[in-house]
């Protein structure tokens, strides 16, 4: 089973995919790089971050400034569990009122004195080097006064260094561009879609192309124009094959026709000759007429314009053929009917539907035996069909062959085949029921399909 190839939607997509997570993780790696190997400046941010947390739990009641660490914040900055390294926090009011302080000669060692008022943010390395041993503090305001929330860490046994450079990473790079990685996807294909919609257009187009309509051409309106080349190409190709499709239609036809006239020749010097031999070559000639005659009419239904479809009644072509066939069928011992139920108006070629009824009547009369009878019923509605009693098709051929098939007897078969064509370019349905020694009943029926 051949693998569907994939859409052009699925092949930008994957790699956009592809390129945009490759550019975050370079990008993620560019941000690490930078705050990893910048001491001071990722110090600042653990300090800023960490701060931020610890001023949460400042409280003001009736106009009071208080502080009240919740679990969390005990455990995340006041419980070691025996790590190594220390916490030590301390928050007070500008006035230098302490509010909460779990220290008290390291808050003297490291921290502003409380005399000092209380600055927006500030900070100093007590060692260098990574874990981090650092001291700061950053103002906050709370009920109209300025807190000081102050922290001091030694060998930062709690990892506030990666939390705050996962964190920065995070809110800084994986979130803005995880929403542009989504605009960018979103937004590439609905362009691709949108500029698709015109070859789709033309898909829709050439699986409702005529091959019979020389003129028929890809629409190349709005197209990109990569496939807009590629369109034209194609068109190019259409009218190459137009040519010659109607080159062979001219030679079809050409051919026939020329053919006819040296026959008829033939013909009218044999009958001059008094001969069995004479008789016989007569009737090979006929036969060889009548290939001709269905072959004019191939090339002709091939050859068929556009322009000379029309309205016509069915009851009037069918009326016309049953009187022009009648004196054939009847010089050959057989009976023709014509029965009219009443029909409707339809939009065919009235020349090819004629010749398509008189290549079933002609076929009817051919190959069943003196006394068959023939039925030529026209409706109800938009339907005719030819019937007759006779023995049967005992070789139906398939009717979507190239040219006609060959018959037990050796014969072409390309009275169904022209029936077949002439239904085909009428878009008409076309059923034949046939047994053996119960006839043949031929219906074309021109409704229009849902």
């Amino acid at each position: 089973m051949r693998k569907r190839p994939p859409s052009l939607i699925g092949i930008v997509a994957r790699r956009i995919i592809a390129f945009s997570l490759l550019a975050m993780v370079l990008q993620i790696g560019v941000v690490f790089a930078d705050y990893w190997f910048d001491d001071d400046k990722l110090s600042v941010l653990m300090l800023q971050q960490e701060t931020e947390i610890l001023s949460k739990a400042i409280t003001t009641q009736d106009g009071l400034l208080g502080y009240e660490p919740d679990h969390e914040v005990r455990k995340r900055y006041l419980e070691m569990e025996g790590r190594p390294g220390a916490i030590y926090v301390r928050v007070r009011s500008a006035t230098g009122s302490v509010l909460f302080s779990n220290c008290s000669a390291e808050c003297a060692e490291h921290f502003l004195p409380l005399s000092v008022n209380a600055p927006s943010f500030w900070k100093r390395t007590i060692e260098e080097g990574k874990p981090f041993s650092v001291a700061g503090g950053q103002s906050f305001e709370r009920g109209g006064e300025s807190v000081l929330v102050e922290l001091a860490i030694f060998k930062d046994p709690n990892g506030f260094m990666y939390s705050a450079l996962l964190h920065e990473m995070f809110d800084s790079m994986i979130v803005p561009m995880t929403l542009l990685f989504c605009l960018v996807i979103c937004a590439t294909i609905w362009s691709i879609r949108s500029a698709l919609r015109p070859v789709a257009l033309a898909v829709q187009a050439a699986d409702g192309i005529d091959p019979r309509d020389s003129g028929a051409r890809l629409p190349i309106t709005r197209m990109p124009q990569e496939i807009e080349r590629l369109v034209s190409a194609v068109n190019r190709l259409l009218a190459r094959v137009a040519d010659l499709v109607q080159s062979q239609k001219v030679f079809s036809s050409s051919i026939a026709h020329e053919i006819r006239t040296p026959v008829s020749i033939a013909k009218m010097e044999l009958s001059r000759i008094d001969d069995p031999r004479a008789r016989n070559a007569e009737r090979d000639l006929d036969a060889l007429t009548h290939i001709l005659e269905q072959l004019t009419s191939l090339a002709r239904a091939d050859a068929v314009d556009p322009s000379a479809y029309g309205q016509a009644s069915l009851s009037g072509i069918g009326a016309e053929v049953a009187q022009a066939t009648a004196p054939f069928v009847f010089d050959h011992g057989k009976s023709i009917e014509f029965v009219d139920h009443g029909t409707m108006p339809v939009r065919v070629i009235p020349a090819l539907v004629e010749n398509m009824l008189r290549n079933l009547i002609e076929n009817a009369v051919k190959h069943n035996p003196p006394g068959t009878r023939i039925i030529l019923t026209c409706g109800p509605g938009r339907q005719v069909s030819v019937e007759d009693d006779g023995k049967g098709l005992v070789d139906l051929p398939e009717l979507n062959q190239d040219l006609g098939y060959v018959k037990r007897s050796g014969q072409l078969g390309l009275g169904l085949k022209i029936v077949h064509r002439i239904a085909e370019l009428h878009k008409a349905r076309l059923t034949i029921d046939t047994a053996p020694d119960r006839g043949t009943r031929v219906t074309i029926d021109f409704a229009p399909s849902d």
